[in-house]
């Protein structure tokens, strides 16, 4: 099957930062991507998104002055450029860059000589970060603790998982100049009832059990296992506004909660996950 290259996604960590190539079948507008965060990349643009796995390369990011920098940077920039732009000292932007480019979260675009004088010029190695819960390493979310359904903090061990296993995958295929092949799906369903919710969750579950069984093939020979997440969760309500002068005292609390199902006061979550292995 010929593919045509579209881009690439960054693994980043120490030594093991590298690129995979993103895919899509030529003719088509079938893309391999990086799972929920559609990563439909463009050659000769800043990577939509970098997962990063390396402890001390994510202390990096979060600290505050550094993430400033790295969302300056999807822009190439100088020192001093970056320093006039954010109001701070060049010493000081100059060294946060070393630590940034030695995690491998920005790396050199060009270098300019004024006079006596060469200015580097930086650029962030994406447009955003994901960090991988391998970076906290013993205290990861590990779903086959407490595997339960109907439990939104279960769903975001999964996720996590999800996030871990394919910043691994990129990372291994970095090493081995190999394409990752991911599919994903992001969708949104307005239910007129908790029983329309409760109907839909165990119809999905059916249907990918179905498939599941249809293509699981145990003895092929050369055969992949590949993993299946199906997650429903409820879209949280936008923070409240802040009431106008003169309004009534108490009608910002009249919003539904975040997170609340009006139809189910003090109901958590539901809904329902499938979580299961086939090979190819």
């Amino acid at each position: 099957m010929n593919l045509e290259p579209l881009g690439d996604v960054h693994a980043l960590g120490g030594s093991d930062a590298g690129r995979v190539t993103a895919f899509a079948r030529p003719g088509t507008d079938k893309h391999f991507f990086l799972d929920k965060f559609f990563c439909r990349l463009n050659a000769g643009t800043v990577l939509e998104v970098a997962v990063i796995e390396e402890p001390a390369a994510a202390e990096a990011s979060l600290d505050p002055m550094r993430s400033r920098l790295l969302a300056a940077l999807t822009e190439p920039g100088s020192a001093a450029m970056l320093a006039a732009r954010l109001g701070l000292p060049r010493q000081k932007v100059n060294y946060h860059l070393k630590e940034l480019e030695r995690h491998g979260l920005v790396e050199l675009a060009e270098e300019r000589r004024k006079g006596n004088v060469t200015e580097r010029v930086y650029r962030a190695t994406a447009a955003s970060y994901v960090i991988s819960p391998s970076a906290l390493a013993a205290v990861s979310p590990d779903p086959a603790r407490s595997p339960d359904q109907l439990s939104a903090r279960w769903l975001l061990a999964l996720g996590s998982r999800l996030v871990q296993e394919v910043g691994a995958l990129l990372t291994g295929a970095s090493r081995a100049r190999r394409r990752v092949a991911t599919f994903g799906i992001d969708a949104q369903v307005r239910f007129a009832s908790a029983a329309d919710r409760a109907a839909f969750a165990e119809e999905l579950a059916q249907s990918v059990a179905a498939l599941v069984s249809r293509y699981h093939d145990e003895s092929a020979p050369g055969g992949r296992s590949h993993r299946v997440v199906v997650g429903l969760h409820q879209i949280p309500a936008l923070p409240a506004a802040q009431p106008a002068a003169g309004a009534e005292p108490g009608a910002a609390a009249e919003q539904d909660e975040p997170g609340r199902d009006r139809n189910e006061p003090g109901t958590e979550q539901a809904g329902t996950r499938a979580d299961q292995e086939k090979p190819r």
